[in-house]
């Protein structure tokens, strides 16, 4: 089943294109991995998905009974994230801010919460100070803060971003572990790993086009070829 999906759109600001021809598809359970050059549309293609910005041309469709408010988003780590000055509890219940009506938290939200923490491993940390958290137990977080938006879909942006090699071991099992589970992926990275080791399909953005498509065909065309190259597997 189909998820989003986007035919022959053109991306940009202010009627300036950066992406034109663009089509695309993610369907349940997939595991897409957004790759390429700094300055081809990554950021573009992110908000326009979100909803944030309206293509130029063309409309991104939501099927399979997903809406745009129903996506897991979760952007880069930033300074004035780490140092959000509040509970963990508070922060993961964030997470359900787009769609929660009244002044209070439900039960049920509460109990979603909790759920979400114990999943990451998080919640003996429910009602700890956030920015006294190391690097990776923030970033956990921040994914059981995603996961209260959604049951299908997670969008994560440079998710591990500042974290040492051993904590984003442990962030792509996580991940694995939830597309495993049912939720489908969609990731832009600079890591090579995630594209060779978990992604079922590819999109690569570059000044000169895009590639999309399974992950065997792009790692054998030459956006996949260059890619690896720049990361040191072309051997």
């Amino acid at each position: 089943m189909t998820l989003i999906k986007g035919d022959d759109l053109t991306l940009g600001y202010e009627g300036q294109a950066i992406i034109s021809g663009l089509s695309f598809s993610v369907d349940e359970g997939d595991y897409l991995c957004i790759v390429g050059e700094n300055g081809s549309g990554k950021s573009t293609f992110i908000k326009t998905v979100l909803g944030l910005i309206d293509p130029l041309k063309g409309h991104i469709e939501y099927c399979g009974g997903l809406r745009k408010n129903e996506i897991g988003y979760l952007p880069q780590m930033s300074g004035i994230q780490r140092d959000f000055p509040s509970s963990v509890m508070e922060v993961v219940l964030s997470g359900c801010l787009n769609r929660h009506r009244g002044l209070f938290y439900s039960s049920k939200e509460k109990s979603k919460a909790k759920e979400m923490l114990e999943k990451l491993g998080m919640a003996d940390k429910a009602f700890s100070s956030f920015q006294e958290l190391s690097g990776g137990q923030q970033q956990r977080v921040l994914l059981s803060r995603a996961l209260m938006a959604t049951e299908k879909l997670l969008f994560l942006d440079e998710p591990t971003s500042g974290l040492d090699a051993r904590t984003t071991g442990e962030l792509y099992g996580m991940l694995r572990a939830l597309n495993g589970a049912g939720i489908t992926i969609m990731m832009v990275t600079h890591d090579i790993h995630p594209a060779l080791n978990d992604a079922r399909t590819i999109l690569h953005f570059a000044h000169s086009g895009y590639f999309f498509g399974p992950k065997d065909a792009y790692f054998g065309s030459v956006p996949g070829k260059e890619f690896l190259k720049e990361s040191g597997h072309d051997n």
